[in-house]
């Protein structure tokens, strides 16, 4: 079930990767793109409007031979250069790209339509595709299950939702682990943590337990050291205190002690 959830994201990765090379593509070719001119002493450059270059002469010879034998050659040459330039540096936009429509057909298919589009200066692309709701699929797939009464199986196919799965362990209720139930399935879940949906948010949510944990264990010493110290200064001034007693009281005695010195009789 993991492996075939995690095919289908490799596929829509891949489907998204491959659209935004082409149109980073697509992009880079169109910002590069430049306009040919051809070269022409008759220079023409209209953007909205109508140039007009004339540029020449005429010549015109009659040669008239008469039957008497006069000759009359005339020769006109008309030079006109007429040049006639309209400039209307008018930018138009190009139309706008228009995000395809898509709908599911029908309400009870898992599918959502999803579109775009994207205009520039020079090109407008748009683009759309239908997403399948996974959601929304193992929720018909665990209602019908509940209808044909396969309780456990629909229960475990809304577990392969990662916040149904901490949902149910939250509860004292764990997802059925290949036909174990309750305790049992706890156990095989603890033994196989990374077969958990919900594994990498499993692993956060004990990190900071382990990390909350070590903190109260670590206040805890420190607490149960600060006592022993105490106890043990309190303990040193009591003994201090006791022997500062005695001493006071073997001095009171030394002084009421009174020594009579009686002669002792000798004889011969």
């Amino acid at each position: 079930m993991d492996r075939d959830e995690d095919s289908r994201r490799k596929m829509v990765m891949n489907f998204w990767a491959r659209n935004l090379f082409l149109l980073l593509v697509l992009l880079t070719v169109s910002f590069f793109a430049r306009p040919v001119l051809s070269d022409d002493t008759n220079e023409q450059t209209n953007t909205s409007g109508s140039n007009t270059n004339i540029t020449g002469g005429y010549t015109t010879t009659n040669n008239n031979t008469y039957a008497s034998g006069s000759t009359n050659d005339t020769t006109s040459t008309t030079n006109n250069d007429t040049t006639s330039t309209t400039n209307n540096n008018s930018k138009v936009p190009p139309p706008s790209a228009n995000a395809p429509s898509y709908s599911s057909m029908s309400q009870d298919v898992c599918s959502l339509g999803v579109s775009g589009s994207i205009t520039t200066g020079i090109i407008g692309l748009s683009g759309g595709k239908h997403v399948v709701d996974e959601n929304c699929e193992r929720i018909k797939l665990a209602k019908v299950l509940q209808d044909f009464g396969m309780k456990v199986a629909s229960v475990a196919v809304l577990c392969q939702d990662p916040r149904v799965h901490a949902a149910m362990e939250s509860a004292g209720t764990p997802c059925p682990w290949f036909g174990k139930i309750g305790k049992e399935a706890q156990a095989m879940w603890d033994k196989y943590p990374e077969m958990r949906p919900d594994h990498e948010e499993w692993k956060k949510k004990n990190e900071i337990i382990a990390k909350v944990d070590n903190r109260i264990s670590e206040e805890a010493r420190l607490a149960a050291e600060e006592i022993a110290a105490e106890e043990e200064r309190l303990m040193e001034e009591e003994r201090l205190a006791e022997i500062e007693r005695l001493k006071k009281l073997r001095e009171a005695k030394k002084k009421e002690i009174k020594i009579d010195t009686v002669p002792l009789p000798v004889h011969d």
